[in-house]
């Protein structure tokens, strides 16, 4: 036991003239002896004393909160705007709308418009999203409050005028319109006003901006915290995997699914040094920081958090087959609790009892402490200690820090001291050996799966727990238990309706249709919109899972994890299997009621003994929720005229008097970032990547507000994704450049503007320029945008006009080669001199590259973000000044999809 304590203190000494550290303790945290006496002190008895925390409920959450606490949650919910939304949720619908907000600076002008600013900025992929600042009108930039040294975290402003020198950083103050807010407060606040599948979209898009996502979320009010596993679920991610023996490969999974050992890091008491700058500084490769966790020192200031104590962060760092940015071999997992441990007992027990090691950080080791950190004797977690000592109390220190090694079974190696002459690399280097000695030796791992089994045990909710989404999750079970053979109708249209017609006449009119298909369209008809979702999406994952593509092994690792440009593959080469997804089964509904239109219109089947005439109805509710739905069939090419007008026959229905459209589309070949565009665009769920990417074409419904409807010129917005089209030198090669040709065809003639991507400003797609040459011979005028991304010697994002010419006047090979054979004797017709092109309207935009560093651990590029808000502001501004082509009715476009 001494020899212990001597060992400490020498490792101590060299530091023995650091001051006393200056600090403020926050009112609740200051109150951690409250907390420690609702968990059943123990008297202390020797050297021996043991910490009961009861039957492994959190009675801190049990016992009645006081006032305050429940008033600060709704004073803050109140102050956001947020207050209506307890009831009924958020909804992700709500948070896409359209608005005039779209248009114009994200600047909020009142505490209101935070959630919305943040959310928006989340959308469109904002590495800045948190440092969200309110600008007054007409205030100059030096009214805003000056910063306090004593400040501890980062803070929202949104009044710079009035005197803020009182003391507005006392934790016993409510946030008032001209106090800060914390953004970890906005982000908890908007996470409890929040449906579950909102909260879904708001983990995934801070998971591409490399944030550190909400694990555990505090819930003073109820008395609870939730464990965010459903939230968590939808975040995938792409990594370097090695296997001991054989060669590597990369790996895509959900974050929720794969043992990782993991890292707790938690602060007890007071601690001078920052948890999160520390973890940030971890996992930076030196010369590229990160900023995962928000910590005290990004952005415009610092200020208390309110709501945001007890919630839990996770981040993880993700080989990507590098050595020189690869700090660890494989995936390894960070958590990082906010708050005092006492005060957050329960969160801190879940920790020990998932995490492979746990850091703690604090300035003192005094009775209380050793009496907290006593409880965990026996326990496996490996702890480390990471001191800042105060000279005051460095003999107190010293003496119940020897005493309490022996009781954690750890020696002096697990104690760390960083003060002010610490070298920071040095010590961070430290760390990094620390974690990966523990990684490599046999060590505790868990998935988030099994954190919330540990954490049900403890008495946490865990968020899908729900009976809606149990029920949904056993109906999929069920469902993605059969083969793929249980879908019959995938292929020619020709062979479905004789395949259907078979069918009908051996057992006619018997009910729908049997088996997988049948289980499919219950889930579908459930009469509840939430158990609904919740089967869509557990329907996604769980044939993802099933058709689990083996590890791929690209020849540079590292470049494989980005997409590649106008890569084509060989349009010779035969095409694999389609792995089963949500599409296959709706567009076996769809060729069931294709074919079975085809026989009504035959007069082979009566039409009042129809039995999936109700299809259309089923599917629209799925576009009105934001699934993508199949326009164009992404294995044959072809349109399913019937299905589709049927569609928009229940869409022209729905929508009643709001029928108002613009149709926006994208067209360009693999690897040109289409889907992304438009899913960063307008936060939607279209496919990305090369295995998942669309293969025909797909359409989602974006909701305009009402209030801005009429100043927009329409109602809702149809956008279109479509599949890659061929390029290269076998663009028009076989007959699916003609297939192909069609396509873009149809997708142009539908829309009022269409989002060309390329992969070189000299050449347009070639399927591209045929369809434009079509439209033009039958009098239609396209409107139009060229995109061309990952250009690198493009430092500023926008339109180019010396691209203009490029593109007008010098086509390249390929595509003049298509032109000579379209134009037959005519010889060499170039774009400009179609009808419709103006050169002086015609935009180039440069967008930048998507990532910023290398994948997996690549946060989305600022430049990518504001880049692609620039291009929708400019979309929406050309549609409501009618720029575009004119706005049509559902009507409307039947028509023409009946024409084209």
């Amino acid at each position: 036991m001494a020899s212990s304590g001597i060992e400490v203190e020498l490792l101590v000494r060299g530091h023995s003239d650091v001051g006393e550290v200056a600090r403020e303790v926050k009112a609740s945290e200051r109150g951690t002896a409250v907390a420690i006496a609702d968990l059943e002190w123990r008297e202390m008895e020797g050297d021996d004393c043991e910490f009961h925390y009861g039957d492994g409920t959190n009675e801190a959450q049990d016992s009645d909160f006081p006032t305050v606490e429940r008033s600060r949650l709704q004073d803050m919910l109140s102050l956001l705007g947020l207050e209506t939304y307890q009831v009924q949720k958020l909804s992700l619908q709500d948070a896409l709308q359209i608005s005039s907000d779209s248009v114009r600076n994200w600047a909020p002008q009142a505490p209101r418009d935070l959630p919305w600013t943040f959310l928006r900025k989340l959308q469109a992929l904002n590495a800045e999203a948190r440092n969200s600042t309110t600008v007054v009108p007409d205030t100059p930039p030096d009214a805003r409050p000056v910063e306090k040294e004593s400040q501890v975290e980062e803070i929202v402003y949104w009044d710079t005028a009035d005197d803020v020198s009182a003391d507005i950083y006392s934790f016993s103050e409510l946030p008032t319109p001209d106090t800060p807010v914390n953004p970890l407060d906005l982000l908890c606040a908007l996470l409890l006003s929040s449906d579950s599948f909102l909260q879904q979209e708001i983990v995934l898009k801070m998971s591409l901006c490399q944030f550190a996502l909400p694990l555990i979320l505090p819930d003073s009010e109820n008395h609870g915290h939730t464990f965010l596993l459903w939230a968590l679920r939808g975040v995938t991610r792409t990594w370097w995997a090695q296997p001991p023996r054989g060669v590597g490969g990369l790996r895509e999974d959900s974050v929720v699914l794969p043992r990782a050992p993991t890292f707790a890091f938690v602060r007890m008491e007071v601690s001078s040094n920052s948890k999160s700058q520390l973890l940030n500084a971890l996992l930076s490769p030196g010369h590229r920081p990160r900023a995962c966790f928000w910590h005290r020192d990004l952005s415009v200031g610092t200020g208390p958090r309110e709501i945001a104590d007890g919630l839990v962060e996770i981040s993880w760092f993700l080989p990507s087959g590098r050595e020189d940015l690869d700090l660890f071999p494989e995936p390894v997992a960070f958590l990082n609790l906010r708050g005092d441990i006492g005060s957050h007992w329960l969160q801190f027990k879940l920790l020990t009892e998932v995490s492979s090691a746990v850091f703690i950080l604090t300035d003192n080791v005094s009775r209380k402490e050793y009496k907290l950190l006593s409880s965990m004797k026996g326990s496996a977690t490996k702890c480390y200690f990471i001191l800042s000592p105060c000279r005051g109390k460095r003999n107190t220190n010293l003496r119940l820090l020897g005493r309490l090694l022996p009781v954690l079974r750890v020696d002096h190696s697990h104690v760390l001291v960083k003060v002010s002459s610490t070298d920071s690399a040095r010590f961070v280097h430290r760390l990094r050996s620390i974690v990966a000695h523990v990684a490599r030796s046999p060590c505790r791992r868990l998935s988030l799966e099994d954190m919330a089994h540990a954490a049900r045990k403890l008495g946490l909710r865990v968020d899908e727990d729900s009976e809606e989404c149990q029920r949904a999750k056993a109906r999929m079970e069920r469902v993605t238990g059969a083969t793929r053979g249980a879908l019959r109708l995938q292929g020619d249209p020709g062979g479905t309706a004789a395949q259907v017609d078979r069918e009908l006449r051996q057992a006619p009119w018997a009910g729908g249709p049997a088996g997988v298909l049948q289980d499919f369209i219950t889930g579908l008809g459930s009469p509840s919109p939430g158990e609904k979702q919740y089967f869509l999406r557990w329907m996604e994952w769980g044939l993802a899972w099933a058709a689990h593509l083996r590890p791929r092994q690209p020849p540079e690792p590292a470049a494989a994890l980005r997409a590649k440009p106008g890569a084509a593959a060989d349009a010779s080469e035969p095409s694999r299997p389609e792995p089963l997804a949500l599409e296959h089964f709706l567009r076996e509904m769809g060729q069931l009621y294709e074919a079975e239109s085809c026989l009504v219109e035959a007069g082979k089947l009566p039409a009042g003994q129809r039995r999936f005439a109700h299809f259309p109805g089923l599917a629209l509710e799925l576009l009105l929720t934001g699934l993508p739905l199949e326009l164009v069939d992404g294995t044959t090419l072809s349109a399913p005229l019937r299905w589709v007008t049927g569609l928009l026959k229940e869409l022209h229905a729905h929508l009643g008097r709001r029928s108002r459209l613009v149709v926006l589309s994208a067209l360009g070949v693999p690897g040109t970032g289409k889907s992304t565009l438009l899913n960063t665009m307008f936060g939607l769920r279209f496919a990305t990547g090369r295995a998942r990417g669309p293969r025909g074409a797909f359409m989602q419904l974006v909701t305009v507000a009402e209030s801005f409807s009429q100043d927009l010129g329409c109602d809702h917005i149809l956008v279109i994704d479509s599949g890659g089209l061929i390029a290269g030198a076998l663009a028009t090669a076989g007959g699916r450049f003609e297939l192909e040709v069609s396509l873009a065809t149809l997708i142009m003639g539908l829309s009022n503007v269409t989002v060309v991507t390329l992969a070189d400003t000299r050449d347009i797609p070639p399927a591209v320029l045929q369809a434009f040459l079509r439209l033009e011979k039958a009098g239609h005028m396209p409107s139009y945008q060229f995109v061309h991304q990952n250009l690198r010697d493009v430092p500023v994002p926008g339109p180019k006009p010396r691209d203009r010419w490029w593109l007008l006047e010098q086509p390249g090979d390929v595509s003049r080669a298509t032109v000579q054979a379209d134009r037959q004797a005519d010889g060499l017709r170039t774009l400009a001199e179609l009808a419709f092109c103006d050169p002086e309207k015609l935009h180039v935009w440069h967008i930048p590259s998507l990532w910023h560093g290398v994948p997996p651990m690549a946060a989305v590029s600022l430049g990518y973000s504001e880049a692609i808000f620039e291009l929708k502001r400019c979309l929406l501004e050309n549609i409501r000044n009618g720029l575009s082509n004119p706005n049509r009715s559902v009507q409307q476009l039947i028509e023409l999809v009946r024409r084209l």
